[in-house]
């Protein structure tokens, strides 16, 4: 769900297209997130390539995050919305749960051992045994749903706006809210979210900026600039934007991708 480019600009970087699975394109040591910035300062910063792999082209990527060795992919489109299991190396889809066609699948977050699945507009949400993918519950969303993630006590939702809600899991209403917000005001159509190292990072439809927000009010200290990793024009779909930021806690490497992309990026994060 889209919003006007931010405004910022890097040096041109490299596309990484046309490389194999696999293939080394910068050091192996894990990518750290930046710290937090001072009061009002923006930490900006690039990236640098570490890994490509393949990604299922067909899979429209809402929701993407990591545990155990795999990805967790959440996939939208009525007809197409699924929640897989993937391996990352190969990009093979171990496990697939389905959502009836009616349903548009969007984001997904693991919590407590079980995985989370928002709908965009029906109001109906879905929680999966983390091991089999059986639905073991529904609920009723109270707003749209886009991207989802946790902190490891809340559920934080976005729901196309500048919102972001704290949710709490046990009744799936939110306890509070923030609005994602710079020196120039609002920022809206947030999207894809994860939790980083105490900070939200977060995709922003038709953007190639990931913003990095605080929790406590939404205010965006940071922004990665994303633009150059990979050539979205050889897609013939125009909804072919980056969307999908995962992140492993225990080694620090961050893992991006995008709606039908061939392919997914491990990345390193790079202060300007």
């Amino acid at each position: 769900m889209s919003m006007t480019k931010l405004i910022r600009t890097s040096a041109a970087l490299m596309v990484m297209v046309g490389c194999s699975p696999g293939t080394e394109t910068a050091s192996d040591t894990p990518s750290q997130p930046a710290s937090t910035a001072s009061a009002g300062q923006e930490v900006l910063e690039t990236f640098q390539v570490v890994r490509e792999h393949p990604h299922d082209a067909s899979a429209f990527t809402q929701g993407l995050t990591f545990h155990n060795g795999f990805l967790y992919e959440g996939t939208g489109r009525r007809g197409q919305s699924s929640v897989r299991r993937v391996d990352i190396e190969s990009g093979r889809v171990e496990q697939r749960s389905d959502l009836s066609p009616v349903l548009f699948g969007e984001g997904i977050a693991l919590h407590d051992g079980r995985v989370y699945q928002l709908t965009w507009t029906s109001g109906l949400g879905f929680i999966y045994d983390l091991e089999s993918f059986e639905v073991v519950e529904q609920f009723r969303q109270f707003t749209q749903g886009w991207g989802l993630t946790s902190d490891g006590e809340s559920l934080i939702q976005s729901d196309g706006t500048a919102n972001l809600y704290f949710i709490d899991p046990a009744t799936m209403q939110p306890s509070r809210t923030v609005q994602v917000h710079d020196a120039n005001g609002i920022i809206d159509q947030v999207n894809e979210l994860e939790y980083i190292d105490g900070d939200i990072y977060a995709n922003v439809w038709h953007s190639w900026e990931i913003l990095r927000i605080s929790p406590r009010d939404g205010r965006v200290i940071g922004r990665v600039d994303m633009s150059g990793i990979f050539d979205t024009n050889s897609l013939p779909d125009p909804e072919s934007v980056l969307n999908g930021i995962a992140y492993d806690p225990d080694t620090g490497r961050i893992w991006i991708t995008g709606k039908l992309w061939p392919k997914l990026f491990e990345v390193r994060f790079v202060r300007e």
